[in-house]
């Protein structure tokens, strides 16, 4: 093998009571602690998902979104809960033009779409949990309440925002400064403002009596008709802040709103691939892509190709970029847009796409034609303004800032399993702390999810009040023979689904454990615009973790990829977590980089 991995960094957990795998071991050994406590996987994940909101702050907050996707044994049915909120009304391309722009804002208050994660969560407690809003929410208030010692790179980031917070966002400072200055890592740091906002949630949920679906219907009704709608919306008409452009907006979100959008459910897409069918969510987010490079990779045998080796590189990322280019073409919300996923898993139009995989890297963005339709790419690579300052370290934390510490990560992930036969795989993201200043007495800011749209009105992805922009967050669930066998997914924005597609075929191709599969080294092509702003693209880019073999990374180069070197232990933040059917023994593996993720279970 091209790589130098004989030996996972950790061993795989097993046991068959149950197990929970996030991106940070303190909202894992919650979850651990609800299946201990008799709750179920999806009690494990709402319980989880608030603890990650404090211990991950600058990946993900309560003004974020989320895309679940569970399967439940009682209903014998796989599902997506869609977590995602819409535009608001008042903003439209009419709207965003008018304030001299040609794209929306990686950062501030012009970008936030109406935050979807807590209704998200909601819909899953209430129609496939057992606990209550108060038994599910316990954890996260005593964090809240008593604070959670700050990873390293929590410090840094709100280190590297802590002038911009004193100067522009003075209600960012006032949740995570002490005295103009950011905590230091290893310190306990509360939230008594968010600790606040969970007591009220959790009064209002037992106000409406003893009922368990009566009291989650409170605490929604609260969220996005109560307390908290009315203080975003009291903040937002009033605020004009600093933006990633350089100059001041005011928001467009309001009260109404958050009173018009609830979190849906749907059924997920799925591909066969052997005698595994992969679920993802619509095409209202990217995980139709991993279909795509799936379907396109079927017509290929992998299992005799070295996992670390030069032709799976090569194979898997012209796969990607093939994907990426219909993505670009033809996602959007199906609301708004008509649906083109069957037609781009056609097994004829999938064949004609497979013959462009070529032995060179490509540098084209080449979509396809589903159905004989001209494709429409948006434009890519400019500026929200002409000649004006962007800073992307305040709109996507998966960049650094020139010349200040690393604004690393990408977003959050979980994924849980009980002894019942529940799954569920979750991607949260959003309402990082440097993405838009803090909602005075709330504790926590709004997501910029719909930076993703374009002002460019006949693409599908096009700005409109009440549709969804197409988010990158893209949990995977995948069965064997009918049954739930494999939760995995990974943070990483538009790597998200290249992470998780690579750790599936190497998976299938060796039959390795969970644990030594999520350690390999790897990779990633930025050969597509994009989904952040400014969305700019690296025609054939390839980047490596440093642990490949420098013969692959030489042969890579031969046959046209840009390759860039990267950290040995850069790449990818995934979880995975697999039942055997016949003996109900759960497995687990977690990513070890940036030594924060962990797996809990027995």
């Amino acid at each position: 093998m091209t790589a130098n991995i004989e030996f996972a960094t950790r061993p795989e957990l097993s046991g068959t009571f149950g197990m929970v795998a996030s991106t940070h071991w303190l909202a894992s050994s919650a979850g651990m602690s609800v299946l201990e406590r008799g709750g179920n996987a999806f009690d494990a994940a709402v319980a989880t998902a608030f603890v990650l909101h404090l211990a991950e702050p600058h990946l993900n907050g309560p003004g974020g979104e989320v895309p679940v996707i569970g399967y439940d044994v009682k209903q014998r049915v796989p599902f997506v809960v869609c977590g995602q909120g819409w535009a608001p009304a008042g903003l439209t391309v009419e709207h965003v033009t008018a304030e001299g722009l040609d794209m929306v804002p990686g950062s501030g208050l012009l970008a936030p779409s109406v935050p979807g994660a807590v209704g998200g969560w909601l819909l899953l407690l209430r129609d496939h949990g057992t606990w209550s809003v108060r038994q599910v929410l316990e954890p996260a208030l005593g964090y809240a309440r008593h604070g959670v010692p700050v990873h390293p790179r929590v410090a840094s980031a709100i280190a590297q925002m802590a002038e911009f917070f004193e100067h522009e966002w003075p209600t960012s400072a006032a949740v995570w400064l002490d005295q103009g200055r950011p905590p230091a890592p290893g310190t306990l740091r509360a939230n008594p403002q968010w600790a606040a906002t969970l007591d009220h949630l959790i009064q209002e949920a037992e106000a409406a009596g003893g009922d368990r679906e009566a009291q989650i219907e409170a605490a929604r009704r609260a969220w996005y008709q109560g307390f908290v709608a009315e203080a975003i919306d009291v903040y937002l008409r009033q605020a004009e802040v600093l933006d990633s452009t350089g100059a001041r907006h005011r928001g467009v979100l309001r009260g109404d709103d958050l009173a018009g959008w609830q979190a849906t459910e749907e059924r997920p897409l799925g591909f066969g691939y052997g005698d595994v069918e992969v679920l993802k969510t619509g095409p209202w987010g990217q995980g139709p892509v991993f279909l795509q490079q799936l379907s396109l990779l079927a017509g290929h045998d992998l299992r005799g190709l070295d996992p670390c080796g030069p032709d799976l590189v090569h194979l898997v990322v012209e796969s990607c970029k093939l994907a990426m280019a219909d993505r670009e073409a033809w996602y959007g919300d199906p609301g708004f847009v008509p649906d083109l996923t069957s037609e781009l898993l056609d097994p004829a139009y999938v064949s004609g796409r497979r013959r462009l995989l070529g032995d060179e890297a490509s540098g084209e963005l080449r979509p396809g034609a589903p159905g004989g339709r001209e494709p429409r790419l948006p434009r890519v690579g400019y500026g929200a303004r002409v000649g004006a300052p962007q800073d992307p370290a305040t709109g996507d934390p998966t960049v650094e800032r020139t010349g200040s510490p690393a604004v690393r990560g990408d977003t959050c992930h979980l994924d849980v399993a009980d002894r019942w036969g529940n799954m569920v795989s979750a991607t949260p993201s959003g309402g990082w702390l440097q993405s838009s200043p803090a909602i005075p007495g709330l504790g926590f800011c709004l997501g910029t999810r719909a930076q993703i749209s374009t002002v460019d009105t006949d693409h599908p992805n096009a700005l409109a009040p009440k549709k969804r922009p197409r988010t990158t967050l893209t949990p995977s669930l995948a069965l064997r023979d009918g049954e739930p066998w494999l939760a995995f997914g990974t943070p990483g924005a538009d790597q998200q689904d290249q992470w998780s597609l690579t750790f599936l075929v190497r998976l299938l191709a060796t039959g390795w454990d969970l644990q030594r599969v999520i350690d390999l080294p790897m990779f990633h092509t930025n050969a597509f615009p994009r989904s952040f702003a400014p969305h700019d693209w690296e025609p054939r880019s390839l980047l490596l973790e440093g642990r490949f073999d420098p013969a692959t990374v030489d042969e890579l180069r031969r046959r046209g990829h840009e390759v860039q070197v990267q950290g040995p232990w850069s790449l990818g933040r995934l979880s995975a977590i697999a039942r055997d059917r016949g003996t109900g023994l759960l497995r687990a593996g977690a990513n070890p980089r940036g030594m924060q993720g962990y797996t809990v279970g027995r």
